[in-house]
C-alpha cells in the first residue's frame, strides 16, 4: 500500500513538473517591420523567451503601420487585442485619448515592480512619447529621424568629392545639376515626403508646423504648415521635377529601393535605412545631415523623431503585464539596445546604448551612423522642434501626399497645394476633438 502511494505521488510529481514546464504565459506582440528590421525583431524576442521560462513573446507581422493600427483598433473591439502593438508615431495622440484601450508603460512598469527610470531615455524619445507629467505612456522602440544619404560612386563619376556632401537645399540643386549632367537619371528622391519635407523641414528651421506646441498642448490645435519656408522650399522641389532633378518615387518608403539600388544619387529618408543600404548597396554610400536654408535665422536646431513605439494594450490578466515588463526591461537594456541600433539604423533609445556603442567604436568604425543622433541631440528643442502630435495624424499625411503629389504633378501651385492641405487638414482635427470630446462625456 506504501509502495502504491509512493507510486501515485511520484505521478502527480511529474505530473505537475511537465505542466509547470508547459505553463509559460503567452504575450502576444504585433508588429509591423518587415525585411532585415522584422529579422532583428524576431531574433530579440527569441532571445528574451530563451532567457527565461516563465514568458513567451509571440511575435506577429500585421502588415504595415496603418493596417497594424486598424488591426489593434479592431481586435480591441472585440475582445481580442493583442498584449503589446508596435504604432507608428503619428498614430501617438490616438493612442493616449483611447482611454481604456491602453495601459500606460509607466503604470505597466510600476505594478511590476521592474526598475524603470525614463530619464534614461534620449529625452527627444522620451517626451514625445510621454504625457504633461513626463510620464511614458508607451515604450520608445524603433525611434528614426530624416538623414541625408549619397551615393559616393556616382559623385565620383559626376566629378564632385565622395566625402563633402551638400550641407545646403541650394548645394544639392548645384550637385544635383552635375550628376544629371554625367548621365545619372535620377539625381534626387526623398521617401515620407510629408515627414520629411514638411514635418523635419518645420523643426529644422525651427518654423512651427500646428498651434498649441504642434499639438502637445491640446486637442485643438490648428494647422499653419503654409508658411513662407515650407512653400519656398516646396516650390524648389516642384522645380526639380520639372527639370529632372527629382524624381518622385512614392508616398512611404517606396523611393528607400529607388537609393539602395542604385537608381539615384542623393536621397532623404529614414535612418533606419542605413542597415538595409548596407545590406544591400553595391556601391559606396555616404550618411549626412539634412540639408538646410542658411538664410533661416538660427537653422539648422534639431529634427524630430520618426519610427515606432510599443504600446500595452488594455484589459489583460495582471501575470501578462508581469511578462510585458520583463519584456520591456530585455528590450531596453544597453546591450540590446546598441546592438538593435547598429545593425537597423534606428538611434538607441536610451543613453547608455548610446555610451557603449561609442566605447565599442561602432561609430568610428561606421562613419555617418552618429548622424541621426547628433541631429536629435543638436540643439535643445523648442515648443517648435519637440515634435509633432496632433489626432488624426495619418489622415492629414495622406491629405498632404495629396496635395503634394498635385504639385508634383504640376496641376496645382506650392501655395495653393499647402493652403489646401491646411484646409483639410484643420477638418480632420476639428473631427478629432469633437469625437474625443463626446467619448469623454
Amino acid at each position: 500500500m506504501k509502495m502504491k502511494k509512493l507510486c501515485l505521488a511520484l505521478a502527480a510529481a511529474c505530473a505537475f513538473g511537465a505542466s509547470s514546464a508547459q505553463a509559460a504565459t503567452d504575450i502576444q506582440f504585433w508588429y509591423a517591420n518587415t525585411g532585415a528590421i522584422a529579422d532583428e525583431i524576431n531574433s530579440i524576442v527569441n532571445r528574451f523567451n530563451a532567457s527565461q521560462s516563465a514568458y513567451k513573446v509571440v511575435a506577429v507581422y500585421k502588415g504595415d503601420y496603418s493596417t497594424t493600427m486598424t488591426a489593434a483598433i479592431a481586435a480591441y473591439r472585440s475582445g481580442k487585442a493583442p498584449d503589446i502593438v508596435q504604432m507608428f508615431e503619428v498614430g501617438t495622440a490616438t493612442m493616449i485619448a483611447s482611454g481604456k484601450a491602453i495601459k500606460p508603460v509607466y503604470e505597466v512598469m510600476a505594478q511590476a515592480h521592474e526598475k524603470f527610470d525614463p530619464k534614461s531615455y534620449l529625452p527627444a524619445v522620451a517626451s514625445y512619447y510621454s504625457d504633461t507629467h513626463g510620464r511614458l505612456m508607451a515604450m520608445p522602440f524603433n525611434s528614426s529621424t530624416a538623414v541625408f544619404f549619397y551615393n559616393k560612386d556616382m559623385f565620383k563619376k559626376a566629378g564632385l568629392d565622395p566625402n563633402k556632401p551638400p550641407k545646403t537645399w541650394d548645394e544639392v540643386e548645384q550637385d544635383a545639376l552635375k550628376l544629371k549632367g554625367a548621365g545619372i537619371s535620377c539625381p534626387f528622391t526623398t521617401a515620407w515626403q510629408s515627414w520629411v519635407q514638411l514635418e523635419n523641414m518645420s523643426a529644422w528651421h525651427n518654423v512651427l508646423f500646428a498651434t498649441k506646441q504642434n499639438g502637445f498642448g491640446g486637442m485643438d490645435a490648428k494647422l499653419v504648415f503654409n508658411n513662407e519656408v515650407l512653400v519656398r522650399h516646396i516650390a524648389k522641389l516642384s522645380s526639380w521635377v520639372k527639370s529632372g532633378l527629382f524624381v518622385y518615387a512614392g508616398r512611404t518608403n517606396q523611393p528607400d529601393a529607388k537609393f539602395t539600388g542604385g537608381d539615384c544619387a542623393m536621397y532623404t529618408g529614414s535612418s533606419s535605412v542605413y542597415g538595409l543600404a548596407q545590406g544591400t548597396a553595391k556601391f559606396a554610400f555616404g550618411v549626412s545631415e539634412l540639408p538646410y536654408y542658411p538664410d533661416v535665422k538660427g537653422a539648422p536646431y534639431n529634427t524630430i523623431i520618426g519610427g515606432a513605439s510599443l504600446w500595452v494594450m488594455g484589459g489583460k490578466k495582471p501575470i501578462e503585464y508581469k511578462g510585458v515588463a520583463k519584456f520591456f526591461t530585455f528590450l531596453s537594456s544597453p546591450e540590446i539596445q546598441a546592438e538593435w541600433s547598429q545593425k537597423t539604423g534606428y538611434v538607441p533609445i536610451t543613453k547608455a546604448a548610446y555610451e557603449l556603442s561609442k566605447k565599442e567604436g561602432f561609430y568610428e568604425k561606421n562613419p555617418g551612423t552618429d548622424v541621426a543622433i547628433k541631429q536629435l541631440l543638436l540643439r535643445n528643442p523648442t515648443v517648435n522642434t519637440k515634435g509633432i502630435r496632433l489626432g488624426n495624424f495619418p489622415q492629414i499625411r495622406t491629405i498632404i501626399d495629396e496635395e503634394l503629389e498635385a504639385v508634383w504633378a504640376q496641376k496645382k501651385g506650392p501655395k495653393q497645394a499647402l493652403d489646401d492641405a491646411v484646409t483639410r487638414g484643420n477638418a480632420e482635427l476639428v473631427k478629432f476633438e469633437r469625437a474625443n470630446k463626446a467619448g469623454a462625456r
